[in-house]
């Protein structure tokens, strides 16, 4: 289907996303009208992953999807006119999400609502990064499948940040019904918005106030001193490090990021990738082994693709295993209570 068509079909569309602000907070949310359901489906809902058999898992039965974007198949690019020549070992499918939170609209249409909100349409793109084996997910992967599956998000960074009204794009991996996956069939996700979220908007703000007064990056200086202290890092190699941070969100909270200052993970080199996919291999079976298959969700944080200057800011992944719930405390005060220091989880995972 064509580009222009694909445009037409949304513009049918009665009722697209919304996104709306927070005028307190300033946040924006995404109200997914895309994902509609009746209010009656919330009650008693408990959350559980998808398990469905192979034959019957959505994603095995890729075909049944939208067109794909790309297709991976054993560490080659692919090249292809929908399903009609997909190769049959293919090893990474990515497709439009069926259900999405943000679509190609051609306007977001910014207006007020109700006299004092703000509110426009969710326009950008959502993927879905489907790798081939029903239930091998990536604490079992290897380094080489791995390093595919970055080349995969790089690949579609690098498409997307050209599309019309993407500022931000967010690549995220859920592991596990607590991490909210709600198919188990392995599976990331890439959404693009015209806009930056807070959380991003507050570390690029912090970045560049220390930047301007010590004239050197934050998570530079992190990782120097974490490397002079030896007691929470996980693993590292040559260009990356994995690091139980000092402040952790979560117990066993991990982040992955460059040795070197980088602010453009989108830029990244086949070496650097090689060495990033031997970090996250190794991190992700510590977790794996050490706390039995956890549920956890795993993202990028990267300089924005709107054109802005971000040489102050370092991209990293954040891993955040689901080892408690949270409960009111931590959901109003947006503070965790963890069980363990970051020395004492750094130090298990090391032995795993």
């Amino acid at each position: 289907m064509g580009e222009k068509n694909k445009i037409r079909n949304i513009k049918n569309i009665k009722f697209p996303s919304e996104l709306r602000q927070d005028l307190v907070s300033n946040d924006w949310v995404v109200i997914a009208t895309g994902r509609a359901r009746r209010p009656e489906t919330f009650k008693k809902e408990k959350k559980t992953v998808e398990k469905t058999s192979a034959e019957k898992c959505p994603f095995c039965r890729i075909s049944s999807q939208k067109d794909p974007t790309l297709i991976f198949s054993q560490g080659k690019r692919f090249s292809f006119n929908g399903w009609k020549n997909i190769p049959k070992e293919w090893t990474i499918i990515i497709v439009p999400n069926k259900y999405p939170a943000f679509l190609p609209y051609p306007k977001l249409d910014k207006r007020i609502a109700g006299g004092i909100y703000q509110r426009m349409n969710a326009a950008g793109f959502h993927e879905v990064v489907v790798t081939r084996d029903h239930k091998k997910h990536m604490g079992q992967f290897s380094e080489k499948e791995l390093k595919e599956v970055f080349d995969a998000y790089q690949a579609r960074y690098l498409d997307l940040m050209n599309k019309k009204f993407v500022n931000h794009i967010f690549i995220f991996h859920n592991h596990g019904p607590t991490a909210g996956a709600s198919i188990s069939h392995p599976h990331s996700q890439i959404i693009t918005t015209p806009l930056i979220d807070t959380d991003l908007k507050n570390a690029l703000s912090r970045s560049q106030s220390y930047f301007k007064k010590n004239k050197e990056c934050l998570y530079c200086r992190m990782n120097k001193w974490e490397k002079k202290v030896k007691k929470r890092i996980v693993f590292e190699n040559k260009r990356f490090m994995a690091v139980c941070p000092f402040a952790s969100k979560t117990a066993f909270q991990v982040i992955v990021s460059p040795k070197k200052h980088l602010s453009y993970f989108e830029q990244i080199t086949e070496e650097e990738k090689w060495e990033l996919a031997e970090v996250f291999q190794k991190t992700l079976s510590k977790l794996y082994q050490g706390l039995k298959n956890p549920d956890y969700n795993f993202y990028l944080h990267t300089a924005p693709c709107d054109k802005g200057d971000y040489k102050y800011y370092h991209w990293h992944w954040t891993i955040l295993p689901k080892t408690s719930t949270w409960a009111g405390y931590e959901m109003g005060a947006k503070m965790e209570i963890s069980t363990i220091e970051p020395e004492k989880a750094a130090e298990y995972l090391r032995k795993q």
